[in-house]
């Protein structure tokens, strides 16, 4: 049984290289106390649904933080992230299903079972035949599964894309090379064409999707992360029009009437947009 949480006793700042993951049960009490009888109103109306989507949100800002190279920022966001940890973990105590404990021997037995190049006696020569044995000996305890089992169908779809072609990759079902990959692009983005001529939305859809589906794979084979390389291009549409946005504003007073009477030509616009791909370069040269 864990002591009482006492919030008046200070946390004593350890050394970061003396950090050993001691103080993950004073983050257990914390939240015992808040789902305790006279505890937080609202964490203890909360439910294993209804944390969904804070466990969805709080990774994607830990990614937000590793792409922004702002520890600080990723140190607190990896807490929002695990406090998702403790809470599900103390809510399914609850139920008498697991608890937080059960969850790290879990994980513990996991990663000792998977890495026997390290915890036994297999010898793996790179990282590319370590991922081959994860893979086999994770097949072999999930039973009959599958090989894309694994795969959560809640994953971005870019992500989801991606970690399908490098599950069946290790099984052998791929492209020897890029070749073959940058190739298949080239017939799905015909069969594409060929769906538009027929202005089939059914069939236009499917394609798409098979287009992005190969464009996905050809990231893989060319070592590109597809989630993160559309992110970036976003990011980068984005400062783009606003600097679009800040000239219409400051030369024509807005928009006018997109579409009608008073719309800006797009001739104008694209020169705006050029100037703002200009001033990255200068920028970036600088």
């Amino acid at each position: 049984m864990l002591p009482k949480f006492d919030e008046k006793i200070p946390h004593p700042q350890i050394p970061i290289l003396a950090q050993d993951g001691t103080t993950l049960a004073r983050l257990v009490q914390v939240m015992q106390r808040l789902l305790a009888p006279d505890g937080c109103p609202w964490d203890r109306e909360q439910t294993l649904e209804t944390l969904r989507k804070y466990v969805l949100e709080e990774a994607c800002e830990v990614i937000d933080a590793i792409e922004s190279g702002d520890r600080a920022a990723l140190r607190e966001e990896l807490g929002d992230l695990l406090l998702q940890v403790v809470f599900q973990a103390e809510l399914a105590r609850r139920e008498g299903a697991f608890a937080i404990d059960d969850v790290v021997e879990g994980i513990v037995d996991k990663l000792v079972s998977r890495h026997p190049h390290v915890f036994g006696d297999l010898e793996a020569k790179d990282a590319e035949e370590v991922l081959v044995n994860w893979e086999k000996l994770k097949a072999k305890e999930k039973g009959e599964r599958g090989v894309l089992g694994g795969v959560p169908r809640s994953l971005p779809a870019l992500t989801r894309a991606q970690r399908i072609g490098e599950k069946v990759s290790r099984v052998g079902f791929d492209w020897d090379d890029a070749e073959g990959s940058r190739a298949k692009v080239n017939e799905e983005l015909a069969e594409l064409d060929h769906a538009i001529l027929a202005k089939d939305a059914s069939a236009i859809e499917d394609e798409m999707g098979d287009v992005l589906f190969a464009l996905v794979n050809l990231s893989r084979h060319m070592d590109v992360d597809a989630e993160g390389a559309l992110r970036r291009t976003i990011d980068k549409f984005t400062r783009r029009f606003a600097h679009v946005e800040a000239r219409v504003k400051a030369v024509h007073g807005g928009w006018g009437d997109p579409g009608g009477k008073g719309a800006l030509p797009l001739a104008t616009l694209d020169g705006y947009w050029e100037e703002a791909k200009a001033g990255e370069r200068e920028s970036s040269s600088g």
